[in-house]
């Protein structure tokens, strides 16, 4: 993610500068007098549907938003001295996105995480999904909600510059029970901050798990990894997996543990405990809020730029992952390689596997409900 990496750096920065510079100042004439909110074409997928990219500006924060996999491409906030960059991974183009990556950015379901052996009973019927992670299903299946293109409209809202995203995923798609009618809306608010609100309905009882897949990285565009980053977690217990990454059932203390972020600690601090390939951490917390309200977190606090990216979520627990599948496969934003623990993950989400898993918080919907759910990313420095 880094602007003067390999010698390119000020030809690079000055080219990022530029592309912050446009998204602010992008006309918004098609949306009205919807201050702070543009739109552009951003390509066509290999299947020639349109997909458009939206820009969303308030306070000192830039975020665009793809409508292929309702993605976030990028998000621009300032350090403690006032300097813009970008804060996410991610690529220059769509055709990155409509390549293989691991979901950077994208708004993943039906079912966010895993699923065991790609298999679940439910109302005494049995389903079967892909195995796109094996021995298990991941994020949704092989086109999951990442590899679709999401409807998209702008929402009148006091809050700030907002997009709804609308997505129906059909009966049996992925191997999934039941019409799933999704909506996403992206608010940026004018205290520096990116709200996401899910809601979806059905027409036959189903799992879900909707999330969002963006990799922080907040030093800024630097050639480097996360493991400087200082994270705090409002988690005192976790989901122990298995060695397919699969909860075992239990929920443990993170007391004495590797896992215990409770006080800001750099993620690189304990990381070399973290047993097993690839080594870091990829693990649920479960929030000491228990869900169901707007609450606290996790924080996390990049020491030498001052930017600071803190989370609220209504959901019951969170994915901290700390890219560690990240290989160098994947060129991202600016020419750069994309290695191992350059960006960290934290998706807000019911636990991993919880169809499997009585004892988890209810994961399935059920025709008459609403599932909602709200998370907020807040940007400072200090």
């Amino acid at each position: 993610m880094n602007a003067f990496a390999n010698g390119a750096g000020p030809a690079r920065a000055a080219l990022w500068g530029c592309l912050l510079s446009l998204a602010v100042v992008a006309p918004p004439s098609a949306f009205g007098d919807v201050k702070g909110l543009s739109k552009m074409a951003y390509g066509e997928t290999k299947d020639g549907e349109a997909v458009d990219l939206y820009t969303l500006k308030n306070g000192k924060i830039t975020v665009k938003v793809a409508t292929y996999g309702a993605t976030i491409v990028s998000i621009g906030a300032p350090d403690r001295d006032g300097k813009v960059e970008e804060v996410t991974l991610g690529f220059d183009s769509l055709d990155g996105y409509l390549g293989e990556h691991p979901y950077f950015g994208a708004t993943v379901g039906r079912v966010a995480n895993r699923i065991a052996k790609g298999k679940f009973t439910l109302d005494g019927e049995a389903y079967s999904l892909a195995i796109n992670n094996p021995p298990n299903a991941l994020h949704g299946g092989v086109k999951g909600f990442n590899r679709v293109v999401w409807k998209a409209e702008p929402v009148e809202s006091p809050d700030g510059p907002s997009v709804k995203m609308t997505y129906t995923s059909k009966d049996g798609e992925e191997g999934y029970p039941g019409n799933l009618a999704t909506t996403v809306t992206f608010t940026v608010t004018a205290d520096d901050a990116l709200r996401i609100d899910y809601e979806a309905t059905t027409d036959k009882a189903t799992p879900i798990n909707l999330s969002n897949h963006a990799y922080f990285n907040l030093a800024g565009g630097a050639d480097a990894t996360m493991l400087d980053h200082e994270l705090t977690l409002a988690a005192s217990k976790y989901t122990p997996v298995d060695d397919t990454l699969i909860p075992t059932g239990a929920i443990e203390p993170v007391e004495g543990t590797p896992l215990d972020f409770r006080k800001p600690t750099a993620i690189g601090a304990r990381i070399a405990q973290m047993e097993g390939e690839p080594g870091g951490y990829d693990h649920n917390f479960v929030l000491d809020s228990g869900g169901g309200k707007l609450a606290f977190a996790a924080r996390v606090h990049h020491p030498k730029t001052g930017r600071v990216v803190e989370m609220s979520t209504t959901e019951p627990g969170v994915q901290f992952y700390s890219g560690n599948f990240l290989d160098g496969t994947n060129v991202g934003k600016g020419g750069l390689v994309y290695k191992k623990h350059y960006g960290l993950c934290l998706e807000a989400q019911h636990f991993p596997d919880s169809i499997h898993h009585p004892n988890f918080p209810d994961a399935v919907l059920r025709p008459g409900e609403t599932y909602t759910q709200t998370t907020v990313y807040k940007f400072s420095a200090r």
